[in-house]
């Protein structure tokens, strides 16, 4: 039957409060968050439940009861869900409170057979409630691919493992200590897992299970605990375990589901001390290591002298992907091997992150061992062969458990200790030949061993020798400090990569090397005095090496960070420079001991020196301007890849650039890391600063600064951008149930906006199209993956297009109406002449970033920096068809906006701070603003930007007297555009997390609106219909 218009009109009203209320609603409802309130000392939870009573209003908050085998202990936490946002902030300002924190949750990923990784995202969206965490599990075991550069004996003695599965006990000499009687008996093992099943045949001491989580059971339903388990203590002759007398203590703290809360692990951890815990394992892991509860437990779980053993994670073969806890210090991080000693491709690479902008990365793992092929332990009986660092992880735990058993039990609170464990284990270790530091830690051993043997004797022979020079170490322990790694030395490489790559000289940027204190001699210590550099001849007086450290060690750790500068005066030397620092560690004394434990450690040097390279060979990277996961969202680089949506990898020279790193150095480029404002370099040192993929603001004084540089002082700028687009960032917004907060991007893959104010005293702009595409340029087949297109720059320069599709928010919508077939022209590279010196911009800096990298754009990269740093030009790139005779420009309204209401200061280096330069920076600026005019030798005022004439272009030099600043794009500092929750419809989207209150109020808002208007609509409608019918009554009475 045909619908009357009243019905469709009826129709469309609802439908259209149908769209609103799916559109501004959650996909389901969740309830209220959970916080973690966090107390300053241990009591009874109802002690922290009657305080927290005594202080607060009784509404708008609820005590969460924890029913689970803590209860009986002291805590130091409560688990409190809040209502009301406000409340937070009232229960931080208790005196009793340490902190609040939102319960995290973690979610375990597993890796199937073709190596596919699933943790929280699938498809570019967030799947599954809870905090964000990568693939961490285990595959089937499989054939590792041939290697380059393998041997074939080792291949070949790879393979015959693989088919035979051997013991990878016997591997490492295991059979030995068990003759000598040590079989891990009486070392008290915490495996946080998903459970072991109590009647299991593979185990001799299973001493007590415990489940932390919201499930009915104690059992192990997938197999990843048994496993692990059986890896470290399993008893069946087909699958081994390395201490089969070791007592096992099984946590459950992971569901069915492959989920866990920090509030469970904070429980299980606090269990873990107050029962006395000799090791704990555990195989999971997350970028997110400002989780601050959960970080500071482990601190307080090793603080109590229990030895963590945690997988380093398996998102290999990309740099700067260590999962915590395995990155922090005082924990044994462990990475995987295959059995012909190449580092497993899915083991993650170091360096930590945590110090970035300002300081570098500490050398991470610890430790490899196997993790491919490794016989274990099934659910209820039977063996299996499993591959991942979860795997090589128990490896490593299975061996410390044997070497705790070597010491008697009265002593071992006195010898051993996390530093203690961890000195017996990189210095029992030696370095595999061919990966670095930052793959393979102290490494496995060195396997070039007396000849006669075969290669399988041989290998073997090397893991006695590794388990059994740990197993001396300890036996004959003394407590002590030490240095890891002990030694850097530039002439061994590539082990010491990347220092090994690039020599010092003089005016170059502090060198930083942040090594690790191990302080066996207790969980406190202190460095009495400043290290002290000792040069082993008059060479090394002119190496300078400014020193920051941990004044106080705690847990067990602490770091010594060498800032080092060749002096003005070795300009030409050229040689090495060799000698030692020292440092002087004391500890407290233990009960019978009147005296501090002091020890004395050493770090040797062995630096190559070169002179100081001309200023054309000379570039700057930018780290100080680049932001990265976490503690914001900030989005992947390219949006074709769909389970890796956080852009978590450091995004510095020796992480996701290294590739890049070492093209430049293969090339003659010294490439030197600002992890400082642009106004702390002096810009006569450098052919060319280089932009790469940069997500935070500038100051003020850095945009006069560069402007100054390149127009006067003849620096030369290379800018690789990334794409923006308001619309696409609130497309890629998640609700996350968990912690009930909407999740939008801070920013895109660059901040365009900022880059843009950067760029406009040289009239070029960014605009806000997301495009992909192939093209061809210098000969090479290039892939643009998520680039963004050049929408300003000035007359005479020179502009390469090409045809893409624009798969931004609005170019789809255009696409859809063109019928999709289109591909504009749209400009992506250009090259111009600005003053003194010369500026290059592209739009897509995938092609540089090894995370994600389709093609590498690694020659266009050798011509822009040939161009920017010594103005030679290839052909190809300066042809007459591609000179602009005319500027490229759109006005201000048509360039890309900022987001109107992100609190973009909780996670900016500028916004809200103060312009300092820091330890990165040459010494003599250390806390400055930077370089002055006077310092550079102009002894004359900044000029204020030049007025682009985008008629004649800014290639020559400009008219000092026509003049002016710059209009920066306004910035709203305020949410008070409309509406905030009707903002979320017009894409002002906040950033994570907002807490979104009351969820009943947007749907009820919507709903409302819809009845009134309908109702209006139906009242005049009736009026109509009775004026009708009176007018039809009086034109009947005529």
């Amino acid at each position: 039957m045909a619908m009357s218009p009243n019905q469709w009109t009826s129709l469309s009203l609802l439908l259209l409060s149908l769209a609103l209320f799916q559109t501004l609603t959650p996909n389901s409802p969740s309830p209220h968050p959970n916080y973690i309130v966090a107390f300053r000392h241990y009591a009874a939870a109802d002690t922290h439940r009657a305080y927290l009573r005594s202080a607060l209003r009784p509404h708008g908050w609820r005590w969460i009861p924890r029913r689970n085998p803590a209860a009986a202990f002291p805590t130091d936490f409560g688990l409190v869900a809040i209502q009301d946002a406000a409340l937070v902030e009232e229960i931080r300002k208790l005196r009793l409170v340490k902190y609040v924190s939102l319960d995290m949750s973690y979610k375990r990923g597993l890796m199937s057979k073709d190596r596919g990784k699933v943790g929280a995202f699938e498809d570019g969206k967030k799947m599954r409630p809870g905090k964000i965490f990568t693939a961490m599990s285990f595959c089937e075991a499989e054939e590792e691919k041939n290697v380059a550069n393998s041997s074939s004996s080792s291949v070949t003695w790879g393979r015959q493992l693989l088919m035979q599965r051997s013991q990878v006990t016997s591997m490492f000499g295991a059979e030995d200590l068990w003759a000598k009687g040590h079989t891990g008996a009486k070392v008290k093992m915490a495996i946080f897992d998903t459970g072991i099943r109590a009647d299991h045949p593979h185990f001799r001491n299973i001493k007590e299970r415990t489940n932390w989580t919201n499930e009915d059971t104690l059992n192990d339903n997938l197999g990843h605990g048994t496993f692990v388990a059986g890896v470290i203590a399993g008893v069946d002759s087909e699958c081994l375990g390395f201490a089969p007398d070791t007592e096992i203590y099984a946590f459950r703290v992971f569901t069915d589901a492959q989920v866990s809360y920090t509030s469970w692990f904070l429980d299980a951890f606090n269990y873990a001390i107050a029962t006395n815990m000799d090791v704990l394992n555990l195989s999971i892991g997350g970028p997110d290591y400002l989780d601050l509860p959960f970080v500071e437990k482990i601190w307080e779980i090793t603080a109590n002298n229990i030895i963590m053993v945690s997988a380093i994670g398996n998102d290999g073969p990309l740099y700067g992907t260590l999962n915590n806890p395995a990155d922090q210090s005082d924990v044994i991080g462990v990475g995987g091997i295959d059995y012909s000693d190449h580092i497993a491709s899915f083991s993650s690479r170091g360096m930590s992150t945590w110090e970035l902008p300002h300081g570098y990365g500490r050398v991470k793992p610890d430790i490899v061992a196997y993790g491919r092929d490794i016989m274990g332990s099934k659910i209820s009986a039977g063996c299996k062969s499993l591959s991942g660092t979860s795997v090589a992880s128990p490896v490593v735990a299975g061996v410390v458990c044997l070497l705790v058993s070597v010491i008697p039990e009265s002593d071992r609170k006195n010898i051993l200790n996390p530093a203690s464990m961890k000195q017996a284990l990189v210095e029992g270790a030696a370095k595999l030949s061919g990966p670095n530091m930052y793959e393979q830690g102290a490494g496995r051993v060195n396997l070039d061993l007396t000849g006669g043997i075969g290669f399988k004797d041989h290998i073997q022979k090397a893991f006695e020798i590794i388990m059994l020079e740990s197993y001396e170490i300890l036996k004959s322990y003394k407590p002590r400090a030490s240095i890891f790694p002990s030694v850097l030395d530039y002439t061994d490489c590539p082990y010491t990569w990347p220092f090994c790559r690039q020599p010092l000289y003089a005016g170059a940027m502090p060198v930083i090397f942040n090594a690790t204190i191990l302080n066996g001699m207790g969980v406190i210590g202190y460095v009495d005095s400043p290290p002290t550099w000792h040069p082993s001849d008059e060479e090394g007086n002119l190496l300078s090496i400014h020193f920051t450290y941990s004044e106080i060690i705690w847990p067990w750790t602490g770091y010594l960070a060498l800032h080092m500068q060749i002096k003005e005066e070795g300009a030409q030397f050229s040689g090495k420079i060799e000698g030692n620092v020292t440092l002087k560690v004391s500890s407290p004394p233990v009960q019978g001991e009147k005296d501090p434990r002091i020890s004395i450690c050493v770090l040797q040097l062995k630096l190559n020196v070169v002179p100081t390279p001309p200023r054309s060979k000379r570039i700057l990277w930018d780290q100080f301007h680049s932001i990265k996961y976490p503690p914001g969202y900030i989005p992947r680089d390219s949006l074709d890849v769909r389970n890796d949506i956080l852009d978590w990898h450091g995004d510095h020279l020796h992480t996701n650039f290294h590739i890049m790193f070492n093209m430049l150095r293969d090339t003659g480029y010294y490439v030197e890391t600002l992890g400082s404002p642009l106004t702390c370099f002096d810009a006569r040192q450098y052919g060319t600063l280089l932009l790469v993929d940069l997500e935070d603001e500038f100051f003020a004084e850095e945009i006069e600064k560069l402007r100054d540089d390149v127009v006067n002082t003849g620096l030369g700028l290379a800018v690789f951008a990334e794409w923006y687009n308001l619309d696409t960032m609130v497309k890629m917004r998640f609700f996350d149930d968990n912690t009930r907060s909407w999740w939008t991007p801070v920013t895109g893959g660059a901040n365009i906006p900022a880059l843009n104010d950067l760029l406009a005293p040289f009239g070029i702009a960014f605009g806000d199209k997301i495009l992909n595409g192939d093209f061809s340029l210098l000969g090479e087949q290039n892939r643009y993956a998520s680039g963004t297109d050049i929408v300003r720059f000035p007359r005479g320069g020179y502009v390469h297009s090409f045809p893409f599709l624009d798969s931004s928010e609005s170019g789809a919508t255009q696409n859809v109406l063109t019928s999709g077939s289109t591909k504009a022209d749209s400009p992506i590279l250009g090259l111009t002449v600005m003053g003194e010196g010369r500026i290059a911009v592209y739009g897509d800096s995938n092609c540089l970033d090894s995370s994600h990298m389709v093609t590498n754009c690694f020659t266009l990269l050798r011509k822009i920096l040939d161009f920017t740093s010594e103005d030679a030009r290839d052909p190809a790139l300066f042809t007459d068809s591609n000179k602009q005779d005319s500027s490229l420009y759109v006005d201000d309204n048509q360039l890309p906006s900022r987001r109107t209401n992100v609190n973009f200061s909780a996670y900016s280096a500028i916004v809200g701070k103060e312009l300092i330069c820091r330890t990165d920076t040459r010494f003599e600026i250390w806390g400055t603003k930077g370089y002055s005019l006077q310092v550079r030798g102009r002894n004359r005022r900044l000029p204020g930007y030049p007025a682009i004439d985008l008629g004649r272009g800014f290639n020559s030099t400009s008219d000092g007297s026509n003049i002016r600043r710059p209009r920066l794009t306004a910035r709203n500092k305020d949410g008070s555009l409309g509406n905030r929750y009707l903002g979320l419809f017009y894409g002002d989207e906040p950033d994570a997390p907002m807490l979104v209150g009351s969820h009943w109020l947007i749907p009820f808002v919507v709903a409302t609106t819809g009845i009134m208007l309908l109702s209006f609509w139906r009242i005049r409608q009736k009026r109509r219909r009775r004026r009708k019918a009176s007018s039809s009554g009086r034109l009947a009475n005529i």
